[in-house]
């Protein structure tokens, strides 16, 4: 039996602790709050011990961006290359909504990981297999993630949530908006927002519909 009152055994430090440590500082306080010091805070270590499993603070950005890049499903391989690009949006606006401060970073890295390669590899692959040429394929992928890129930055910013902050925040504009003034803001949040199956996600969906019926293959 061990002696009472030891303290539990602390799990090594590797560089996968160092980036998860890392990335639940970002989802907390954004990536400006990922610091050497707080990362070894929430360790438990002293900073400099840090450095026996990354080089620095651009090393851990790149870990932290490849593990955001390993959360996003890949393309399925048989799949048509429409049902793909679907997918992958929508699952790739799903983690970055779980990781808003991501979307800064995620071309950003001079050295990209595995996680990082696999996923561009698949979506230019699913491109290629749908008939696009190369420099299609790299258009249609840059349309696409601009404007997921951007949709994300846009929905993280919204001052509201969920369907009741929502209703609680457009009510409150509708309330103290003089209606013959901004007659069309008015028609919006009444007979848009306010509807019970108004959803602001659908907003994505109707976007990224558009880009895909204007992407062609070059073969078809």
């Amino acid at each position: 039996m061990g002696e009472r009152g030891a303290k539990p055994k602390r799990a090594p430090l590797s560089r996968e602790r160092v980036v998860a440590a890392a990335l639940a500082l970002a989802d907390e306080k954004g990536a400006a709050g990922v610091t050497m010091r707080a990362i070894a805070g929430q360790l438990g270590v002293e900073a400099m011990s840090l450095y026996n499993h990354v080089a620095g603070r651009e090393d851990i950005l790149n870990g932290m961006v490849d593990a955001v890049f390993a959360e996003i499903d890949l393309p399925a391989a048989d799949t048509d290359w429409k049902q793909a690009m679907r997918a992958r949006a929508t699952a790739a606006r799903a983690v970055l909504r779980r990781h808003p401060w991501a979307v800064g970073l995620l071309d950003s890295r001079r050295r990209p990981g595995p996680a990082t390669l696999r996923h561009h590899n698949a979506v230019l692959g699913a491109l290629r297999a749908g008939g696009f040429s190369v420099a299609l394929a790299a258009h249609a992928f840059s349309v696409i993630d601009s404007y997921l890129y951007g949709f994300v930055l846009q929905e993280s910013s919204l001052p509201f949530s969920n369907r009741a902050e929502l209703d609680e925040v457009a009510g409150e504009i509708l309330s103290e908006l003089p209606a013959e003034a901004y007659p069309h803001l008015a028609e919006l949040i009444a007979d848009h927002a306010l509807r019970p199956d108004y959803q602001y996600a659908d907003e994505f969906d109707f976007g990224l519909e558009l880009i895909l019926d204007a992407l062609h293959p070059d073969l078809a």
